[in-house]
């Protein structure tokens, strides 16, 4: 390794070091047999993550003691949504408990492959309302663009589980895809917000992401630009300084992220995030409630705290959609509600999220919440607290 590397590596690891709690370092990646000839320079270099990221059992078991559960899954889990985890994620991941929260969203299971009768390929009806290629179109005012199908890693509670997960080279011709999705929003003077999702948009090169953004702000009707992504979360080395200096010329631009445990909140996190924010890039967290890996209070609780502590705010909870293969990691809805109870009145209203469920069929998101409305009458409303005293409210 040059001198340059050296003093490059160092100036990393202290960046990293630094960060107060309660951000945490995954394991000493070096300490993996299948890594430790990487140096920190590679480690932190994104396209270098997503080369080497882990798709085989074989290379899995180096990290992890796999289960028969899980070994069958990744078996099975071939072509759309096969397994694929950055070594970054990797380093998360609990290598003895296969109940470990960040093991469960990466980790094909066998019950993946068990499909009940309510669930859906398209539980959201997006097709159908696609009015052309990548683009859905549901809600007056604003629209989705499906910017691509690749993930970073593909979590496996995925909705769009049916359109992304594929491992082949990106498609040619970015910058012609969307045309048709760009003159539909030119045409639409009502669409003023337009949400860049996929997949995860990030994957994209800078200057492939540049020129979707440009070509999306140059309409004179849009107000409001969003990006949604894991990668923060997911591959927190993809937020480099070349990407947010790009992301800020187009200012004001929103970015929703997909954080559902606490332990995903770690110090390489941390700096993503805190980049972005001083940016002047306003962030926001989408959380999917999962059975026996967020759907308890406390854990809940503090996701939300430690979000706020690294300036994202706690946005949506989703009830886990109705999507194939993803029984096991759904709640009954009491347990969402019950979960709003627990933080409506107990912590910072800034804390507090919206809990929705985005309705099968197309019927877009409806929030849920626990009933604070006891009766009603002719100007009398009989309300309860947080703490259950019963209040009137006189018109």
């Amino acid at each position: 390794m040059s001198n340059l590397q050296a003093t490059e590596n160092q100036k990393l690891q202290q960046e990293i070091v630094s960060i107060p709690r309660p951000a945490r370092r995954p394991r000493d990646y070096q300490q993996i047999p299948l890594y430790k000839d990487v140096n920190l320079l590679d480690w932190e270099d994104w396209h270098w993550q997503i080369k080497n990221r882990i798709c085989t059992k074989d290379a899995l078991a180096q990290i992890i003691k796999l289960t028969p559960e899980e070994e069958e899954g990744i078996d099975k889990a071939k072509g759309r949504l096969s397994m694929a985890i950055t070594p970054y994620w990797g380093m998360l991941l609990d290598p003895e408990d296969p109940n470990c929260p960040i093991r469960r969203q990466a980790v094909p299971m066998a019950q993946e492959f068990i499909v009940t009768p309510h669930e859906m390929i398209d539980p959201l009806a997006e097709d159908r309302d696609s009015p052309v290629p990548y683009l859905v179109h549901r809600y007056p005012d604003r629209v989705l663009l499906l910017a691509t199908d690749h993930c970073a890693m593909y979590c496996r509670h995925c909705t769009r589980r049916r359109l992304v997960g594929e491992h082949e080279e990106k498609e040619a011709n970015v910058s012609n895809r969307f045309d048709a999705a760009i003159e539909y929003i030119k045409s639409n003077r009502k669409v003023r917000d337009v949400l860049i999702s996929g997949g995860d948009p990030l994957t994209l090169e800078d200057e492939e992401l540049e020129d979707l953004i440009q070509k999306i702000r140059s309409i004179s009707h849009v107000e409001f630009l969003r990006i949604g992504t894991r990668i923060p979360v997911t591959l927190p080395q993809r937020i480099t300084e070349k990407l947010v200096n790009m992301l800020k010329k187009y200012s004001p631009i929103w970015m929703s992220i997909h954080f559902n445990h606490p332990k995903e909140i770690t110090k390489r996190c941390k700096i993503a995030c805190d980049m972005l924010a001083e940016a002047g890039i306003p962030l926001g967290s989408q959380t999917v409630l999962l059975k026996e890996i967020n759907d308890r209070p406390y854990i809940m609780k503090k996701l939300v705290h430690e979000l706020l502590q690294i300036r994202v705010r706690p946005y949506y909870i989703y009830q886990c959609d109705l999507v194939r293969g993803t029984q096991h990691f759904r709640t009954p809805v009491a347990t969402g509600i019950n979960i709003m109870e627990k933080l409506r009145g107990h912590t910072s209203g800034y804390a507090v999220p919206t809990y929705v469920i985005d309705a099968p069929g197309g019927g877009g998101k409806i929030p849920i919440a626990p009933n604070y409305i006891l009766s009603q009458a002719k100007g009398k409303y009989v309300l309860r607290n947080y703490n259950g005293k019963i209040y009137t409210y006189l018109e």
